[in-house]
């Protein structure tokens, strides 16, 4: 009938309280995880899906309002991203449609194949919070356990007013996957524990094997993948062809798993 109502009556405060009630009931489940993984690029969503896939309990924090960094914009603002064999096998695995543009050279949308591996990770389990920047690092007995964290608002606030006290959230990993600028080793380096080489000119056929050759662990509870290995490393930069980002993350994770494994069997032995 005309005028008749098509939805459910639910009134403004039930949207607010389902909003605040299930967002705090699973910030506070995850105030203490397996992996905390700090950026939701591709590697970094790549990792995430691997490990939360495992059985890890696994969140990812992303300091922007979107996911997927350079994965979903693609080149120079047209939205078309690049990959090189072997990683086919990973696009047919999270099913992203792509093309063969000359042999080993594969083509694909990207905001289709960053929409896809975002739900593969959120279908395996981990949970992202957004619009969250890391600002310290916890780190206990010589290794890294966790990250302390603030809105990313906070820190366009003015001084005289942004004072806001961050919190923390624990963790038996974290990775660094924040990209170009590698900011959770930099919290080691601007104390004087490690030191970056900065990141080198683009060179398409030696970066991503290389990035992927140097993902791993650079301090106890602390990995790098994704573009965070070439900042550590010096290694070149590859542009928007994403093979070894999603390679690195694969990577990452297969480590984290391992190092965990051990741990826990160390643990059991004890």
């Amino acid at each position: 009938m005309k005028g008749e109502a098509i939805f459910a009556p639910v009134s403004e405060s039930a949207v607010t309280r389902a909003i605040v009630s299930e967002f705090l009931a699973e910030f506070l489940d995850y105030v203490e995880s397996d992996v905390i993984v700090v950026g939701a690029g591709p590697s970094g969503l790549m990792a995430a899906r691997d490990m939360a896939s495992s059985g890890l309990k696994t969140v990812v924090i992303e300091s922007n309002n979107y996911l997927g960094g350079g994965f979903w914009a693609g080149g120079y603002l047209m939205n078309k991203v690049t990959f090189r064999a072997p990683t086919e096998e990973i696009l047919e695995e999270l099913d992203i449609p792509h093309k063969e543009i000359e042999p080993g050279h594969f083509v694909s949308d990207s905001p289709h194949a960053c929409s896809r591996l975002i739900a593969a990770a959120c279908d395996a389990g981990a949970k992202i919070i957004n619009t969250t920047r890391v600002e310290d690092l916890v780190v206990r007995e010589d290794a890294v356990r966790g990250v302390v964290i603030n809105w990313s608002a906070v820190s366009y606030m003015p001084k005289a007013i942004g004072c806001v006290d961050p919190v923390a959230i624990e963790s038996k990993v974290v990775i660094d996957a924040s990209g170009h600028q590698s900011r959770i080793v930099g919290h080691l380096e601007r104390r004087g524990i490690l030191t970056m080489l900065g990141e080198a000119n683009m060179w398409v056929e030696r970066s991503e094997d290389k990035v992927v050759e140097k993902t791993g662990f650079v301090y106890p509870g602390l990995l790098v993948a994704g573009m965070a290995v070439a900042t550590v490393y010096g290694l070149p930069r590859m542009g928007p062809t994403f093979g070894g980002m999603l390679l690195s993350g694969r990577k990452a994770a297969k480590l984290v798993i391992e190092a965990l494994a051990e741990m826990k069997s160390e643990k059991t032995l004890k």
